[in-house]
């Protein structure tokens, strides 16, 4: 789909771009031993991505709330089943959604008109999203009230380590864990931080988030939960570190058209791949410190870094790295935009934490901290 639209391009793309998208036909595994298109490998080091081709418009502020309401931060968003809508769960117009009234989550149309709303007083801090096969909404609520929230909002204390399962229409259809109890598996969660189901229905949860943070250690919650379509607990896989089946955050989840499973070790500054039973199969770090996956139909990767700074991932720039689920060829680079107040470890500008892609190509991304609200990305034939 992107490919298709991308060569009908003039003289730049002819030259530049489809070279590239030539050299990304292999559908191999990633040698890490070696250099392959869009990143090298120096002294067994995968070198910074930084400067590939950008075929895409940044449109900042994308999308209208109700009057009277102002964007949040987003972490949470996912394209509906129709290919055009899109699904945002925002922090109730700052970073918590603690004592508020609001419904957080929103879908929007096309032209980015919230469409229907649903979720008031049902989460403190909504992460991650998925839409199933049959447009059920998945959202994660990825940790308790603090102190401060809880002397304010004493309610607030019945919120947070779930995994809520919506209809379309806003009816909770199941909850994994239990509310305001950090805890492991089978009963309980820890700051989950995405879930995705399978197409058999299996469902996959990350846990936890404060794995990247100075005070984590060796008991901090690392892990891959995974249940029946039921929400039977069937297995758990992980622990904190950084070999292989290890995690510092396993931020966000995706599946390729093969079935397996991606997984952002966003502490570790990588990709780690398992099939569905917890098999570790591969890393990749050319697509940096990621935040936010999505794997489109045709196996494109979108990996999303809001993070990457001088004291975080060092020599890397926060952007949207967009390449090959297949082969872990890099293609483009979308980089950071500018903000007042860089978001994320510091360093340069802003990117999103969430991404999301709909059926015309156009990509969204879901802006947390000093910058808020979605960003969209459309792609655009350079002359």
């Amino acid at each position: 789909m992107l490919h298709d639209y991308i060569i009908k391009a003039g003289s730049y793309l002819a030259a530049v771009v489809l070279p590239i998208m030539l050299a990304c036909t292999v559908e191999s595994p990633i040698d890490m031993g070696t250099s392959g298109p869009g990143y090298s490998i120096e002294n067994g080091i995968v070198q910074p991505v930084n400067h590939l081709p950008n075929p895409y418009e940044t449109v900042r502020n994308w999308g209208s709330l109700p009057e009277g309401r102002e964007w949040g931060s987003v972490s949470a968003l996912h394209v509906d089943v129709d290919g055009e809508s899109l699904w945002v769960a925002e922090r109730c117009g700052r970073n918590s959604c603690a004592g508020a009234t609001v419904d957080p989550v929103l879908k929007l149309d096309s032209s980015g008109n919230v469409v229907t709303s649903f979720g008031a007083g049902l989460f403190i801090w909504p992460h991650g999203m998925d839409v199933d096969t049959e447009g059920n909404i998945w959202i994660t609520d990825a940790r308790s009230a603090n102190q401060r929230e809880l002397e304010e909002f004493p309610s607030a204390a019945g919120l947070g380590h779930r995994v809520i399962k919506f209809s379309p229409e806003g009816e909770v259809l199941l909850v994994l864990g239990v509310a305001g109890e950090p805890g492991g598996p089978p009963t309980h969660h820890t700051e989950p931080n995405d879930v995705i189901v399978s197409d058999n229905g299996d469902i996959f949860v990350a846990e936890a988030h404060t794995g990247q943070g100075r005070n984590a250690s060796d008991d901090t919650p690392a892990r891959i939960v995974k249940y029946s379509a039921d929400g039977t607990f069937l297995k758990t896989w992980g622990t904190f570190g950084d070999g292989p089946g290890e995690f510092r955050t396993p931020h966000a989840l995706a599946f390729d058209s093969e079935g397996r499973l991606f997984v952002s070790d966003r502490g570790n500054n990588r990709i780690q791949i398992f099939d569905q039973e917890g098999e570790f199969l591969d890393e990749w770090k050319q697509f940096s410190r990621i935040s936010g996956l999505h794997i489109s139909d045709d196996n494109t990767l979108y990996a999303i870094d809001s993070e990457s700074a001088p004291a975080r991932n060092s020599g890397w720039r926060k952007g949207l790295r967009i390449g090959s689920a297949m082969s872990g060829d890099v293609w483009y680079f979308i980089q950071q935009h500018d903000a007042t107040v860089p978001s994320g470890g510091g360093g340069f500008g802003a990117m999103g934490e969430g991404v999301a892609v709909d059926a015309d190509g156009n990509i969204y991304g879901g802006e947390v901290g000093s910058v808020t609200g979605l960003t969209k990305f459309i792609p655009r034939l350079i002359p």
